[in-house]
């Protein structure tokens, strides 16, 4: 078994089945333009939202002018504590992680504003530094990107964050004062002078030169919308903003016309509020002149930032080091399998197929093998003709991170023919997100899958007392023992499938 992959996580996830309730915690995130509250599952390597409420209070409006916080921002700020503070009550969050930033941090009433914030809220509010502020946007990238090597940059109302990251590790960070908020105050609405703003402090900034040749990670709602944009334009099959990529040239495209637009040219070409399409156009300009002045090689979406980044930094290093997509996929098995046991034991019989003759297992193939494996029983439960369309929907559009879209399709693949026969036809739109090799390999997967739920019918204790090995000319199945009453027609066919897929006959022996 390769090192790091399942190994790693099934430590993790043993750990996890200790408790079978959820233990909530939520984030409440106080910033520049818009006041938060996430509630996940639980303090987790990979925490699912169950909760999730947004108000654009546009508290940081006009703070660069007049040094303070909106009148009218502050009031609707505290009505939405207020009711957050209930929401935890009611959903039983049993901890609660509350940050304010840029804008409770610059503003002279600013720590007024936090005594009435504690008190509707009730808890203690955690105004977070620049540096701070940095360093969780960064924990949050590598939350959900753990291998993540270049300069995230997290883009708020009030400022803008950008960390270096080099091999899945936080390195220098900054906080710059470019906030679309900020920019409208100090600029006065002319997009001119904006963008000399905008020039005059990247200028100053040394860490655009580490972007040279590398991909610049895009955090914060309003860049999240850039690519929603994108997505529209060029018909994009997979609506999924996480790890969503865009090469340079066609991201400075992209943010050169959305900061050349209107508030109402925004509100027809994209799906947000009044508020943010007030703000987009100046997001755009921010994230055009940060590409135009560095070398970045292409722009990648997270979705995840500081909320995330405060419960990853809160996790013991060990669950740190778990990978986040087969912490996830071990979940699904969890909540959809008739067996969640059986699924690890799919993982490690998959192993046999491995080298000479059978499948590549590099380490990101094996994790991915992993990661399908536990994904192989989730539509047990649908009618039998939906089973790979629900399957197919579930891994597409899953809450998972830690995967880029390529990989993604891969997932969504193996369950489809899974469920549907090795060789059925894939759905076009996902398909062309891959290669012919990941198709090829799909289908080997799910033909392996479709044998070992007929040897097992899904319960665990068979698969580890029955080996399968792959030569230059077979597929060979050995069933002995009591396992020999196994043999039948439906493991005849199956094999018989798998070995195809593999250019090779299938044999049982005894």
């Amino acid at each position: 078994m390769i090192p790091g992959t399942l190994q790693t996580f099934h430590v993790d996830a043993l750990g996890k089945t200790k408790s079978a309730g959820l233990k909530p915690v939520s984030v409440v995130d106080i910033g520049s333009n818009s006041v938060r509250l996430v509630v996940y599952d639980g303090l987790r390597r990979a925490p699912s939202p169950i909760y999730n409420e947004k108000v654009l209070a546009g508290l940081g409006r006009g703070v660069a002018t007049t040094g303070e916080l909106s009148a009218q921002g502050v009031e609707r700020a505290i009505a939405a504590l207020r009711r957050f503070h209930r929401l935890n009550e009611q959903i039983g969050v049993t901890r609660v992680f509350p940050l304010a930033t840029a804008a409770a941090r610059d503003a002279a009433n600013g720590a007024g504003f936090i005594a009435r914030a504690q008190k509707a809220l009730g808890h203690e509010i955690h105004v977070l530094s620049g540096k701070e502020e940095a360093h969780y946007a960064a924990c949050g990238l590598l939350a959900g990107m753990p291998e993540a090597n270049g300069v995230a940059g997290d883009l708020g109302g009030g400022s803008l964050e950008l960390v270096n990251i080099r091999q899945g590790k936080v390195k220098s960070g900054i906080t710059l004062p470019l906030g679309p908020l900020r920019l409208m105050d100090l600029a006065g609405g002319e997009m001119t002078r904006a963008a000399e703003i905008i020039e005059q402090t990247f200028a100053a900034a040394a860490i655009l030169k580490k972007l040279e040749s590398r991909a610049f990670y895009a955090v914060g709602g309003a860049w999240r919308n850039l690519a929603r944009i994108h997505m529209n334009q060029t018909g994009y099959p997979l609506r999924v903003i996480h790890y969503y990529t865009i090469p340079r040239h066609e991201a400075l495209l992209l943010t050169a016309k959305v900061s050349a637009m209107t508030p109402q040219e925004v509100l027809a070409s994209a799906d947000v509020s009044q508020r943010r399409a007030e703000t987009l156009p100046l997001a755009a300009l921010v994230l055009n002149r940060l590409l135009s002045m560095s070398g970045a090689r292409n722009l990648i979406f997270s979705v995840l930032g500081v909320r995330e980044g405060v419960l990853y930094d809160n996790l013991p290093e060990k669950r740190r080091r778990a990978d986040p997509l087969l912490s996830a996929c071990w979940d699904f098995a969890r909540r959809y399998a008739r067996s969640p046991a059986h699924e690890l034991e799919l993982c490690a019989w998959s192993d046999q197929i491995c080298g000479e003759g059978g499948i590549e297992c590099t380490r990101r193939w094996t994790r991915l093998r992993h990661a399908a494996a536990m994904l192989a029983d989730i539509s047990w439960r649908a009618h039998p003709d939906y089973r790979g369309a629900r399957a197919f929907t579930l891994v597409s559009q899953a809450n998972f991170t830690g995967i880029d879209h390529y990989s993604r399709a891969f997932l969504a693949l193996c369950v489809f023919f899974r469920y549907e026969g090795v060789f059925a036809t894939p759905p076009a739109e996902i398909a062309a997100l891959v290669d012919d090799k990941a198709i090829r390999r799909a289908r080997i997967l799910a033909g392996l899958f479709r044998l070992a739920y007929a040897l097992s019918a899904a319960m665990p204790g068979a698969l580890p007392n029955i080996p399968l090995s792959i030569d230059e000319k077979a597929v060979s199945l050995t069933l002995k023992g009591d396992y020999a009453d196994l043999a039948g027609e439906a493991v005849d066919k199956r094999l018989s499938q798998l070995a195809r897929a593999l250019g090779r006959e299938g044999l049982i022996r005894g």
